[in-house]
Protein backbone atom coordinates (compact mmCIF):
# COMPACT_ATOMS: atom_id res chain seq x y z
CA UNK A 1 0.00 0.00 0.00
CA UNK A 2 1.57 3.60 -0.67
CA UNK A 3 0.12 6.92 0.41
CA UNK A 4 -0.08 8.47 -3.19
CA UNK A 5 0.36 6.41 -6.10
CA UNK A 6 1.29 8.90 -9.18
CA UNK A 7 1.38 7.50 -12.69
CA UNK A 8 3.38 8.95 -15.32
CA UNK A 9 6.61 10.43 -14.71
CA UNK A 10 6.96 13.46 -17.43
CA UNK A 11 6.78 17.22 -16.20
CA UNK A 12 3.32 17.19 -14.12
CA UNK A 13 4.05 13.82 -12.39
CA UNK A 14 7.42 15.09 -11.39
CA UNK A 15 5.96 18.13 -10.08
CA UNK A 16 3.64 16.06 -8.12
CA UNK A 17 5.61 13.61 -7.06
CA UNK A 18 8.59 16.31 -5.14
CA UNK A 19 5.70 18.41 -4.11
CA UNK A 20 4.10 15.72 -2.37
CA UNK A 21 7.36 13.62 -1.07
CA UNK A 22 8.59 17.34 0.37
CA UNK A 23 5.08 17.18 2.71
CA UNK A 24 5.94 14.02 4.37
CA UNK A 25 3.98 11.54 2.20
CA UNK A 26 4.79 8.42 0.71
CA UNK A 27 5.33 8.58 -2.56
CA UNK A 28 5.28 5.70 -5.57
CA UNK A 29 5.65 6.98 -9.00
CA UNK A 30 5.24 4.63 -11.82
CA UNK A 31 6.19 5.52 -15.58
CA UNK A 32 6.95 3.17 -18.85
CA UNK A 33 10.08 4.83 -19.48
CA UNK A 34 13.32 4.01 -18.82
CA UNK A 35 14.13 7.03 -16.63
CA UNK A 36 12.25 10.32 -15.83
CA UNK A 37 11.13 13.26 -17.73
CA UNK A 38 8.04 12.10 -19.88
CA UNK A 39 8.31 12.81 -23.70
CA UNK A 40 9.22 16.40 -22.98
CA UNK A 41 12.38 15.68 -21.59
CA UNK A 42 13.61 12.31 -22.20
CA UNK A 43 16.97 11.80 -22.24
CA UNK A 44 17.67 15.62 -21.37
CA UNK A 45 15.55 15.97 -17.39
CA UNK A 46 19.30 16.71 -16.14
CA UNK A 47 19.89 20.28 -15.49
CA UNK A 48 16.26 21.04 -15.32
CA UNK A 49 15.05 23.13 -12.17
CA UNK A 50 13.20 20.19 -10.77
CA UNK A 51 16.18 17.77 -11.56
CA UNK A 52 17.52 18.66 -7.98
CA UNK A 53 14.40 18.55 -5.93
CA UNK A 54 13.55 15.13 -7.47
CA UNK A 55 17.36 13.82 -6.46
CA UNK A 56 16.96 14.85 -3.23
CA UNK A 57 12.99 13.60 -2.09
CA UNK A 58 12.40 9.96 -1.18
CA UNK A 59 10.42 7.90 -3.79
CA UNK A 60 9.63 4.70 -4.76
CA UNK A 61 9.88 4.77 -8.75
CA UNK A 62 8.92 1.62 -11.00
CA UNK A 63 10.35 2.16 -14.50
CA UNK A 64 9.36 0.53 -17.50
CA UNK A 65 6.08 -0.16 -16.33
CA UNK A 66 3.24 -0.13 -17.49
CA UNK A 67 -0.80 -0.05 -15.92
CA UNK A 68 -2.51 -2.74 -17.50
CA UNK A 69 -6.16 -2.74 -15.42
CA UNK A 70 -8.03 -1.01 -12.59
CA UNK A 71 -9.64 -2.43 -10.11
CA UNK A 72 -10.94 0.03 -6.97
CA UNK A 73 -8.01 1.29 -5.15
CA UNK A 74 -5.50 -1.30 -7.20
CA UNK A 75 -3.38 -1.07 -10.52
CA UNK A 76 -2.03 -4.24 -12.17
CA UNK A 77 1.12 -3.21 -13.41
CA UNK A 78 3.60 -5.24 -15.98
CA UNK A 79 7.16 -4.81 -15.78
CA UNK A 80 8.69 -6.49 -18.43
CA UNK A 81 7.81 -10.44 -17.74
CA UNK A 82 6.44 -9.63 -14.35
CA UNK A 83 3.08 -8.95 -13.41
CA UNK A 84 2.01 -6.97 -9.51
CA UNK A 85 -0.97 -4.99 -7.56
CA UNK A 86 -0.14 -2.17 -6.28
CA UNK A 87 -2.91 -0.34 -3.74
CA UNK A 88 -3.10 2.93 -3.27
CA UNK A 89 -4.69 5.41 -1.10
CA UNK A 90 -4.50 8.48 -3.36
CA UNK A 91 -3.43 8.47 -6.91
CA UNK A 92 -2.44 11.39 -9.55
CA UNK A 93 -2.70 10.68 -12.96
CA UNK A 94 -0.27 12.38 -15.20
CA UNK A 95 0.09 10.34 -18.24
CA UNK A 96 0.29 13.25 -20.27
CA UNK A 97 -0.68 13.73 -24.33
CA UNK A 98 0.43 12.02 -27.65
CA UNK A 99 1.16 13.63 -31.23
CA UNK A 100 -2.46 14.26 -33.16
CA UNK A 101 -1.92 12.23 -36.40
CA UNK A 102 -4.13 13.10 -39.08
CA UNK A 103 -4.29 10.37 -42.84
CA UNK A 104 -3.47 12.03 -45.96
CA UNK A 105 -2.39 9.49 -48.73
CA UNK A 106 1.15 8.34 -48.26
CA UNK A 107 1.05 8.69 -44.05
CA UNK A 108 2.05 4.87 -43.81
CA UNK A 109 5.14 5.40 -45.62
CA UNK A 110 8.48 4.34 -43.82
CA UNK A 111 9.84 8.04 -43.01
CA UNK A 112 6.86 9.73 -42.69
CA UNK A 113 6.75 10.06 -38.40
CA UNK A 114 5.05 12.16 -35.96
CA UNK A 115 7.17 15.60 -35.06
CA UNK A 116 8.03 14.14 -31.83
CA UNK A 117 8.03 10.81 -32.92
CA UNK A 118 10.89 11.68 -35.14
CA UNK A 119 12.86 14.00 -32.83
CA UNK A 120 12.35 10.93 -30.20
CA UNK A 121 13.75 8.41 -32.41
CA UNK A 122 16.94 10.88 -33.20
CA UNK A 123 17.71 10.91 -28.91
CA UNK A 124 17.23 7.41 -28.59
CA UNK A 125 20.30 6.88 -31.25
CA UNK A 126 18.40 7.44 -35.62
CA UNK A 127 21.15 9.10 -37.52
CA UNK A 128 19.80 12.57 -39.24
CA UNK A 129 22.40 14.11 -40.59
CA UNK A 130 22.77 15.42 -43.79
CA UNK A 131 19.06 13.92 -44.24
CA UNK A 132 16.56 15.90 -46.23
CA UNK A 133 13.74 16.68 -43.66
CA UNK A 134 10.22 18.75 -43.83
CA UNK A 135 8.11 19.39 -40.50
CA UNK A 136 4.68 19.55 -40.72
CA UNK A 137 1.43 20.34 -38.88
CA UNK A 138 0.89 22.87 -37.23
CA UNK A 139 2.13 24.63 -33.42
CA UNK A 140 4.71 25.77 -31.62
CA UNK A 141 6.25 21.54 -31.21
CA UNK A 142 7.04 22.26 -35.24
CA UNK A 143 9.37 24.74 -34.38
CA UNK A 144 11.12 23.13 -31.43
CA UNK A 145 11.57 20.30 -32.95
CA UNK A 146 12.76 21.44 -36.51
CA UNK A 147 15.28 23.19 -34.18
CA UNK A 148 16.43 20.20 -31.89
CA UNK A 149 16.71 18.00 -35.76
CA UNK A 150 18.92 21.02 -37.17
CA UNK A 151 21.32 21.02 -33.88
CA UNK A 152 21.54 17.24 -34.97
CA UNK A 153 22.61 17.67 -38.67
CA UNK A 154 19.53 17.06 -40.44
CA UNK A 155 19.24 19.14 -43.89
CA UNK A 156 16.28 21.20 -42.81
CA UNK A 157 13.76 21.80 -46.82
CA UNK A 158 10.84 24.07 -45.01
CA UNK A 159 8.57 24.19 -42.04
CA UNK A 160 4.77 23.87 -43.11
CA UNK A 161 2.27 25.92 -40.72
CA UNK A 162 -1.35 25.12 -41.71
CA UNK A 163 -2.56 27.90 -40.00
CA UNK A 164 -3.18 31.21 -42.46
CA UNK A 165 -0.98 34.50 -41.88
CA UNK A 166 -3.43 36.08 -40.59
CA UNK A 167 -3.87 34.14 -37.28
CA UNK A 168 -0.40 33.87 -36.52
CA UNK A 169 0.10 37.49 -36.72
CA UNK A 170 -3.19 37.93 -34.56
CA UNK A 171 -1.18 35.32 -31.96
CA UNK A 172 2.17 37.51 -32.56
CA UNK A 173 0.43 40.51 -31.21
CA UNK A 174 -0.93 38.10 -28.10
CA UNK A 175 2.80 36.52 -27.53
CA UNK A 176 4.01 40.41 -26.77
CA UNK A 177 1.92 39.70 -23.35
CA UNK A 178 3.98 37.29 -22.38
CA UNK A 179 7.57 38.13 -22.12
CA UNK A 180 8.87 34.63 -21.30
CA UNK A 181 7.18 32.78 -24.10
CA UNK A 182 8.34 35.61 -26.88
CA UNK A 183 11.93 35.23 -25.39
CA UNK A 184 11.65 31.42 -26.28
CA UNK A 185 9.93 32.07 -29.64
CA UNK A 186 12.57 34.34 -30.74
CA UNK A 187 14.97 31.86 -29.70
CA UNK A 188 13.95 29.04 -31.85
CA UNK A 189 13.99 31.76 -34.96
CA UNK A 190 17.14 32.39 -34.67
CA UNK A 191 18.18 28.52 -34.51
CA UNK A 192 15.98 28.27 -37.66
CA UNK A 193 17.60 31.11 -39.65
CA UNK A 194 17.51 30.63 -43.41
CA UNK A 195 15.19 27.60 -43.32
CA UNK A 196 11.94 28.16 -45.21
CA UNK A 197 8.96 28.67 -42.82
CA UNK A 198 5.68 28.06 -44.66
CA UNK A 199 2.22 29.51 -43.83
CA UNK A 200 -1.09 28.59 -44.73
CA UNK A 201 0.37 25.25 -45.75
CA UNK A 202 -0.29 21.56 -45.42
CA UNK A 203 1.07 18.16 -46.90
CA UNK A 204 -1.78 16.92 -49.15
CA UNK A 205 0.00 13.58 -49.80
CA UNK A 206 3.43 11.40 -49.45
CA UNK A 207 4.82 9.34 -52.62
CA UNK A 208 7.75 6.72 -52.39
CA UNK A 209 8.70 3.10 -53.88
CA UNK A 210 8.66 1.56 -50.62
CA UNK A 211 9.82 4.26 -48.50
CA UNK A 212 9.43 8.39 -48.68
CA UNK A 213 10.68 9.73 -51.27
CA UNK A 214 8.32 13.18 -51.63
CA UNK A 215 6.19 15.22 -50.61
CA UNK A 216 2.96 17.00 -52.18
CA UNK A 217 2.20 20.43 -50.44
CA UNK A 218 -0.85 22.83 -50.86
CA UNK A 219 -0.27 26.60 -49.99
CA UNK A 220 -3.61 28.34 -51.17
CA UNK A 221 -4.26 27.58 -54.36
CA UNK A 222 -1.27 26.20 -55.37
CA UNK A 223 0.59 23.29 -54.62
CA UNK A 224 4.33 22.11 -55.34
CA UNK A 225 6.93 18.97 -54.38
CA UNK A 226 9.65 18.48 -52.53
CA UNK A 227 11.98 15.68 -52.64
CA UNK A 228 12.40 14.31 -49.01
CA UNK A 229 14.52 11.58 -46.66
CA UNK A 230 11.84 11.98 -43.67
CA UNK A 231 8.64 14.47 -43.03
CA UNK A 232 7.79 14.92 -39.42
CA UNK A 233 3.97 16.20 -39.14
CA UNK A 234 1.54 16.26 -36.52
CA UNK A 235 -1.55 18.96 -35.30
CA UNK A 236 -0.92 19.26 -31.99
CA UNK A 237 -1.56 16.98 -29.25
CA UNK A 238 -4.79 14.98 -27.82
CA UNK A 239 -4.66 14.48 -23.95
CA UNK A 240 -4.29 10.46 -22.33
CA UNK A 241 -7.71 9.71 -21.13
CA UNK A 242 -7.58 5.98 -21.40
CA UNK A 243 -6.42 5.62 -18.03
CA UNK A 244 -8.67 8.26 -16.10
CA UNK A 245 -11.49 6.36 -18.17
CA UNK A 246 -10.76 3.10 -16.80
CA UNK A 247 -10.72 5.00 -13.32
CA UNK A 248 -14.05 6.08 -13.97
CA UNK A 249 -13.41 9.59 -14.33
CA UNK A 250 -15.55 12.02 -16.22
CA UNK A 251 -13.97 12.52 -19.60
CA UNK A 252 -14.74 16.04 -21.31
CA UNK A 253 -13.75 17.10 -25.16
CA UNK A 254 -10.64 18.48 -23.69
CA UNK A 255 -9.31 15.84 -21.09
CA UNK A 256 -10.38 14.74 -18.17
CA UNK A 257 -12.65 17.23 -16.13
CA UNK A 258 -11.13 18.52 -12.87
CA UNK A 259 -11.76 20.81 -9.47
CA UNK A 260 -9.60 23.72 -8.41
CA UNK A 261 -7.41 21.43 -6.70
CA UNK A 262 -7.27 19.12 -9.51
CA UNK A 263 -9.28 16.21 -8.33
CA UNK A 264 -11.40 14.86 -10.92
CA UNK A 265 -14.81 13.36 -10.34
CA UNK A 266 -13.68 10.49 -8.30
CA UNK A 267 -12.58 10.58 -5.64
CA UNK A 268 -9.18 10.61 -4.37
CA UNK A 269 -8.03 10.36 -7.93
CA UNK A 270 -6.13 13.62 -8.70
CA UNK A 271 -5.06 14.16 -12.46
CA UNK A 272 -2.55 17.26 -13.97
CA UNK A 273 -1.08 17.83 -16.99
CA UNK A 274 -1.77 17.09 -20.19
CA UNK A 275 -4.65 15.03 -19.74
CA UNK A 276 -6.63 17.92 -17.96
CA UNK A 277 -6.28 19.87 -21.37
CA UNK A 278 -3.41 21.00 -23.93
CA UNK A 279 -1.28 23.33 -21.69
CA UNK A 280 2.26 23.08 -22.76
CA UNK A 281 5.01 22.29 -19.67
CA UNK A 282 4.60 25.35 -18.19
CA UNK A 283 0.98 24.58 -17.01
CA UNK A 284 1.70 20.57 -16.91
CA UNK A 285 4.16 21.92 -13.69
CA UNK A 286 2.06 24.02 -11.77
CA UNK A 287 -0.84 21.72 -11.83
CA UNK A 288 1.52 18.82 -10.95
CA UNK A 289 1.98 20.74 -8.02
CA UNK A 290 -1.02 21.70 -7.29
CA UNK A 291 -1.91 18.21 -7.41
CA UNK A 292 0.58 17.32 -4.97
CA UNK A 293 -0.10 19.97 -2.71
CA UNK A 294 -3.71 19.08 -2.72
CA UNK A 295 -3.56 15.30 -2.06
CA UNK A 296 -1.75 16.10 1.04
CA UNK A 297 -4.27 18.40 1.98
CA UNK A 298 -2.34 21.39 1.78
CA UNK A 299 -2.98 24.86 0.62
CA UNK A 300 -2.89 25.96 -3.05
CA UNK A 301 -4.60 29.13 -3.74
CA UNK A 302 -1.46 30.84 -3.59
CA UNK A 303 -0.79 29.27 -7.41
CA UNK A 304 -4.19 29.68 -9.31
CA UNK A 305 -3.34 32.91 -9.97
CA UNK A 306 -0.05 31.25 -11.63
CA UNK A 307 -1.88 28.24 -13.44
CA UNK A 308 -4.79 30.75 -14.83
CA UNK A 309 -2.39 33.07 -16.51
CA UNK A 310 -0.51 29.94 -18.06
CA UNK A 311 -4.10 28.58 -18.88
CA UNK A 312 -5.10 31.43 -20.85
CA UNK A 313 -1.95 31.68 -23.29
CA UNK A 314 -2.56 27.84 -23.83
CA UNK A 315 -6.63 28.54 -24.51
CA UNK A 316 -4.92 31.11 -27.27
CA UNK A 317 -1.92 28.76 -28.48
CA UNK A 318 -5.12 25.59 -28.85
CA UNK A 319 -7.74 28.15 -30.63
CA UNK A 320 -4.47 29.32 -33.01
CA UNK A 321 -3.47 26.55 -33.75
CA UNK A 322 -5.97 23.95 -34.06
CA UNK A 323 -6.51 21.96 -37.80
CA UNK A 324 -8.13 23.81 -40.13
CA UNK A 325 -11.47 21.86 -41.33
CA UNK A 326 -9.81 21.42 -45.23
CA UNK A 327 -7.61 18.55 -43.65
CA UNK A 328 -10.97 16.34 -43.51
CA UNK A 329 -11.08 15.93 -46.66
CA UNK A 330 -7.26 14.92 -47.56
CA UNK A 331 -8.13 11.17 -47.73
CA UNK A 332 -9.11 9.29 -51.11
CA UNK A 333 -11.17 5.85 -51.09
CA UNK A 334 -8.00 3.80 -50.59
CA UNK A 335 -6.50 5.64 -47.84
CA UNK A 336 -5.54 3.88 -44.67
CA UNK A 337 -6.96 5.15 -41.53
CA UNK A 338 -6.46 2.79 -38.97
CA UNK A 339 -3.34 0.93 -39.35
CA UNK A 340 -3.50 -1.60 -37.09
CA UNK A 341 -5.95 -3.36 -38.95
CA UNK A 342 -6.08 -1.95 -42.48
CA UNK A 343 -9.38 0.01 -42.45
CA UNK A 344 -9.99 2.55 -45.40
CA UNK A 345 -11.52 5.98 -45.49
CA UNK A 346 -14.03 4.29 -48.02
CA UNK A 347 -15.19 1.60 -45.25
CA UNK A 348 -15.00 3.81 -42.27
CA UNK A 349 -17.11 6.71 -44.23
CA UNK A 350 -20.23 4.50 -43.94
CA UNK A 351 -20.49 3.79 -40.70
CA UNK A 352 -22.81 5.92 -38.44
CA UNK A 353 -20.49 5.70 -35.32
CA UNK A 354 -17.37 4.79 -33.75
CA UNK A 355 -18.72 1.48 -31.67
CA UNK A 356 -20.34 0.28 -35.31
CA UNK A 357 -17.00 1.05 -36.99
CA UNK A 358 -15.45 -1.45 -34.42
CA UNK A 359 -17.51 -3.88 -34.80
CA UNK A 360 -18.06 -4.23 -38.32
CA UNK A 361 -14.26 -3.18 -39.40
CA UNK A 362 -11.86 -3.81 -35.73
CA UNK A 363 -11.18 -0.38 -36.50
CA UNK A 364 -9.52 0.68 -32.64
CA UNK A 365 -9.35 -2.80 -31.26
CA UNK A 366 -5.54 -3.09 -33.02
CA UNK A 367 -2.38 -3.12 -30.68
CA UNK A 368 -2.91 0.31 -29.88
CA UNK A 369 -6.21 0.41 -28.79
CA UNK A 370 -7.36 2.97 -31.23
CA UNK A 371 -4.98 5.67 -29.47
CA UNK A 372 -4.06 7.08 -33.27
CA UNK A 373 -6.88 6.33 -35.37
CA UNK A 374 -9.54 7.03 -32.35
CA UNK A 375 -8.76 11.13 -32.34
CA UNK A 376 -8.41 10.94 -36.26
CA UNK A 377 -12.00 9.68 -36.34
CA UNK A 378 -13.32 12.12 -34.29
CA UNK A 379 -11.66 14.33 -36.37
CA UNK A 380 -13.03 13.28 -39.69
CA UNK A 381 -16.32 11.86 -38.97
CA UNK A 382 -17.38 13.64 -35.34
CA UNK A 383 -17.53 10.41 -33.46
CA UNK A 384 -17.07 10.03 -29.80
CA UNK A 385 -14.30 7.90 -28.79
CA UNK A 386 -15.53 4.68 -27.60
CA UNK A 387 -15.45 3.13 -24.09
CA UNK A 388 -12.37 1.52 -22.11
CA UNK A 389 -12.09 -1.56 -20.85
CA UNK A 390 -8.90 -3.77 -19.47
CA UNK A 391 -6.67 -4.43 -20.71
CA UNK A 392 -5.82 -0.77 -21.45
CA UNK A 393 -2.63 -1.69 -22.91
CA UNK A 394 -1.43 -5.25 -24.71
CA UNK A 395 -0.54 -7.53 -21.74
CA UNK A 396 0.79 -10.81 -21.36
CA UNK A 397 -1.01 -13.92 -20.30
CA UNK A 398 0.22 -13.76 -17.01
CA UNK A 399 -0.98 -10.15 -16.07
CA UNK A 400 -4.06 -10.39 -17.58
CA UNK A 401 -4.53 -13.95 -15.35
CA UNK A 402 -3.42 -11.42 -12.30
CA UNK A 403 -6.11 -8.88 -13.52
CA UNK A 404 -8.75 -11.30 -13.55
CA UNK A 405 -7.91 -12.47 -10.34
CA UNK A 406 -7.72 -9.20 -8.66
CA UNK A 407 -11.04 -8.44 -10.50
CA UNK A 408 -12.79 -11.64 -8.30
CA UNK A 409 -11.27 -10.29 -5.02
CA UNK A 410 -12.37 -6.42 -5.83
Amino acid sequence: MTDLLIIGAGPAGIAAAVTAAEQGASVTVIDDNHAPGGQIWRGEFHGKPWYDRFQKVKLNIISDARVIAVHGNAVVIEQGAAARTIHWNKVILATGARELFLPFPGWTLPGVTGVGGLQALVKSGLVIRNKRVAVAGSGPLLLAAAAYLRAKGADLVMIAEQVPTAALMRFGMELRKHPKKLKQAAALQLQLLGVPYVRDCYVEHATGKGKLETLQFRQGSKTFTEEVDYAAIAYGFTPETELAAAFGCEILAHGVWVDKRQQTSIQNVYCAGESTGIGGVDVALLEGELAGLAACRKPTKHLLPLLAREQHFASLLNQTFSPRPGLKHLCTADTIVCRCEDVTYQVLRQQPDSRTAKLQTRCGMGPCQGRICGPANTFLFGWEQGSVRPPILPARMATLALSMTQETSS
